[in-house]
């Protein structure tokens, strides 16, 4: 089903529409509360007049450090009524990476629930070097409990409580605007540490308003089971565009199989979007040929397993799955299989894009021609939903995309007869972590800080769900090899999903010499990186 357009222009409008044309549905069921459309515009409305008298206002970004959980999007919204940024920050962070985002983002708030899942994120706040803090004037306090009382300043900063900000007068004034930024999120690349994605309004309230319809969310009465946080692409899109069609969106501070398996079969629930571990670990939850009899339709990313894996997992269970596409730099949610595809093309990452004037090729990078359907090489694709740019990072920008619009993607796949696409695999090293793409250079260059340590090689090897992770290291002068400390070093200031599995000495790293110097072999580390797994796994 397509979107009615005109599509909104800004994100305010997108919720104030919502608000006027359903005030008393159920926008939101979280932990047993439920927020009305009207409800939720009104407590975006008076965050945002808080968040102005923190003085917050057009072009300031403020980093959301949070789960997903209601004021997520109800700071979001009021952000963007504000013309601000939010800077996403995951809550898997540690240190290293919050540092690394707080500084180049500039954030002058950070908002986040203390001790959500019991980590201690103001202890990682004080971890960060003070040069990363320059810009940061008010930290916001988050959390499901009414502690009462003004708290103690962080950091020797304005420290306030999330809930005070909704207690303040409501903004009627609408400061958003179409090309204004609204939205950084972290991704990949081929430099040390992740690029910053920035995106504007008119992009994303564009693209979640087609992605409502497209997925099926605008169906009345449609309940949407948001399992993904909010901190990237994949879950925001989702999010969004489950508010966009008017379902109810039900969410999960944390993902959990069992739970989630408990929440679609007792409010049932008709979609769920999220990651193929997320389904396995639902699959095995529950017992019988056909668990959820609400399910509709659900979209997936394959990150842990293959196409014919996960179909095979979801045929026993009776969910009708679909295959789909989407990155940081063009939005997630891009484009999917149709529903009614056949089985062996509908689990096949890739599709259709949700956007008529969307286009999608496929290039030989060593040929530069363009190729046709059935031949591999790397998909390029333009969209009104690509990003504004990398944030400050304007060489990268050209890089990525071509003179004629064409975001560059990395990723190997091919064109299909019918007008579709298939995405295949990343090209190049990148790795799926977590979920998430990493760059195995930003896990070199935080192990390389440690004072032992003299060079690093990350390498990944796919196993049958998710990726062993081996670091190849070579030892400072005198520095003796500790693999338990140089995990805990890596515990301390990563998130945990970079970690490697495996920390392996070397004397030197394999190296070959080509007319462009020495380069390291890391087809020679891929292949002991596959030896160690093997072993590792006889050993289990």
């Amino acid at each position: 089903m397509k979107a009615p357009l005109p599509a909104p222009a800004t994100l305010t409008e997108t919720i104030e529409r919502l608000a006027a044309a359903k005030p008393d549905d159920i926008a939101i069921l979280y932990e047993g509360d439920s927020i009305t459309y009207a409800a939720l515009l009104e407590r975006s409305k008076r965050v945002a007049g808080a968040l102005a008298d923190l003085g917050v206002g057009p072009g300031d970004r403020v980093a959301m450090w949070l789960p997903a959980v209601p004021a997520w999007l109800i700071t979001y919204f009021a952000l963007c009524r504000l013309g601000a940024t939010a800077a996403a920050v995951n809550t898997r962070f540690r240190s290293s990476e919050a540092e690394d985002i707080l500084r180049r983002s500039g954030a002058k708030t950070v908002i986040l629930w203390r001790d959500f899942k019991h980590i201690d994120f103001v202890g990682i706040l004080a971890e960060i070097d003070g040069g990363a803090l320059a810009d940061l004037e008010t930290v916001i306090l988050y959390d499901e409990e009414d502690a009462g009382g003004a708290p103690a300043p962080i950091l020797g900063r304005r420290t306030v409580r999330y809930r005070d900000l909704e207690r303040h007068a409501p903004l009627e004034a609408d400061a958003a605007g179409p090309e204004l930024p609204c939205n950084i999120v972290t991704t990949s690349g081929t430099t040390k540490a992740p690029k910053l994605v920035l995106h504007k309004q008119a992009a994303i309230a564009g693209h979640v308003w087609r992605a409502a319809y497209a997925f099926g969310y605008a169906v009345p009465g449609t309940k949407v089971l948001q399992p993904l946080p909010f901190c990237g692409v994949f879950g925001l899109d989702h999010g969004l565009a489950a508010l966009c069609g008017g379902a109810t969106l039900v969410i999960m501070s944390a993902f959990d199989g069992a739970r989630a398996a408990e929440l679609i079969r007792s409010l049932g629930i008709h979609h769920m979007n999220g990651a193929d571990e997320m389904f396995y670990r639902m699959f095995e939850a529950v017992e019988g040929d056909d668990p959820f009899p609400s399910l509709r339709e659900c979209g997936y990313a394959a990150f842990a397993g293959t196409p014919d894996e996960i179909a095979q997992a979801a045929a026993k269970r009776n969910v009708r799955l679909f295959g789909l596409y989407g990155m940081s730099e063009i939005q997630g949610l891009l484009s999917l299989q149709p529903a009614e595809s056949d089985p062996a093309q509908r689990f096949r990452p890739g599709g259709f894009p949700i956007w008529d004037e969307a286009e999608v090729r496929v290039r030989d990078r060593d040929t530069d021609e363009l190729l046709p359907p059935g031949r591999a090489g790397e998909l390029e694709v333009k969209t009104p939903s690509l990003m504004v740019g990398y944030l400050d990072n304007p060489e990268a920008t050209r890089e990525a995309v071509t003179e004629d619009g064409f975001m560059r993607t990395g990723d190997l796949g091919e064109l299909c007869a019918d007008g579709g696409f298939v995405y295949l695999n990343r090209m190049g090293d990148a790795l799926r972590l977590g979920g998430f793409l990493v760059s195995p250079l930003e896990i070199e260059s935080y192990i390389e800080g440690h004072p032992d340590i003299a060079g690093v090689q990350a390498i990944g090897v796919p196993r049958e769900r998710g990726v062993f992770l081996c670091a190849f290291v070579t030892l400072a002068p005198g520095a003796a090899f500790d693999e338990a400390a140089l995990r805990a070093y890596c515990r301390d200031g990563m998130a945990g999903y970079k970690v490697p599995e495996r920390f392996v000495p070397l004397d030197a790293f394999p190296v070959t010499l080509s007319a462009n110097g020495t380069k390291i072999q890391r087809t020679k580390l891929r292949d002991m990186a596959e030896a160690f797994m093997t072993e590792q796994a006889v050993s289990a």
